[in-house]
């Protein structure tokens, strides 16, 4: 999914542009195939995409499923480099980069062991900043403190990968202090926490289409129909927020209120009724081209609504 402003939420959004199908371990496992992991499927859909813009700065912000070494290492080999934003273990083995060997031989692949971030965590002379991250979660700002530097994260088994880490905790322990790292050692605490933050947004964007479009509620039971179906309710989902602002030119886009629930902003549910009430409008209820308080419907579709509305109460 691609986060990006949308004008009409005031808010930052996830607008899908690409879905792959990705059967579980389980799945897998009972037809006795070789379970193809998620990391595998995450590189293949960066180059593709790598492929289709070569030139533009892609910046990937994923859980913690995607903190993988070798993952990490294949997106910086690239030619244009994928920058990756997830989170890091607290007991990640960190090192100081390799010197340069002055001799024939294996060059290094790291320096000396660091502390850990748990170490950095519970010195009490680690240097604590505090900084102020914009649209935290459901909160308009928030004040959590950093520290950051960069090392190689390495495995034995495993290629080397220089990171920044950073580590937050929060003053008014409301929660656990978390590591993040990015394989772009140029970008700033405080960048790397606020584009983190975003992918919360993509959640938002499953629910929605979950209770808006159905999507994991078809009544396929074939793979191929639902290879079909979700691919498309997902399009679906972001025609209707590019639609939005067209549409608000002549309507604009207003949250339903009510008594028991009072929404400032608008969400996908009303950019959603704003897109069907010019379609349903033209195709059920324009009948006449007089303009008149009294509109006339057919009496099937009178009585369609009027038993929807009873089941509906």
């Amino acid at each position: 999914m691609l986060l990006v402003t949308i004008p009409w939420a005031r808010a930052v959004g996830a607008v899908p542009f690409l879905t792959v199908l990705a059967p579980s371990e389980r799945y897998h496992q009972e037809r006795r195939q070789r379970p193809k992991k998620l990391p595998d499927w995450a590189r293949q859909m960066l180059v593709q995409i790598r492929r289709w813009l070569p030139q533009r700065e892609l910046v990937v912000v994923a859980d913690s499923s995607f903190a993988v070494l070798t993952l990490l290492h294949e997106l910086r080999l690239l030619s244009q480099p994928v920058t990756m934003i997830t989170r890091l273990r607290l007991d990640a083995a960190l090192y100081e980069p390799a010197r340069a060997r002055g001799q024939t031989g294996r060059p290094r692949l790291k320096g000396r062991r660091l502390p850990t971030l748990q170490q950095v965590l519970l010195d009490s002379t680690t240097p604590w900043t505090p900084v102020t991250v914009a649209r935290w979660y459901r909160e308009p700002q928030r004040e959590v403190e950093v520290v950051s530097a960069t090392a190689v994260w390495y495995h034995t088994g495993m290629p080397p990968v220089p990171i920044r880490w950073v580590l937050i905790r929060d003053p008014q322990e409301k929660f656990v202090p978390q590591a993040l790292l990015s394989t772009d050692v140029t970008l700033t605490p405080v960048q790397m926490v606020t584009w983190f933050i975003q992918r919360w947004q993509v959640e938002v964007t499953f629910q929605e289409v979950r209770t808006h479009l159905g999507v994991e509620t078809q009544r396929q039971w074939a793979d191929l129909a639902i290879a079909r179906a979700t691919p498309v309710l997902f399009g679906l989902f972001t025609v209707v927020t590019l639609l939005a602002p067209h549409l608000s030119a002549h309507h604009p886009v207003s949250p339903r209120q009510a008594t028991w629930y009072t929404k400032a902003i608008p969400t996908f549910a009303d950019a959603l009724a704003l897109g069907r009430s010019p379609l349903w409008g033209h195709a059920h209820f324009s009948l006449s081209h007089k303009d008149s308080e009294l509109i006339q419907i057919p009496r099937p579709l009178f009585e369609c609504l009027t038993e929807t509305l009873c089941y509906a109460a």
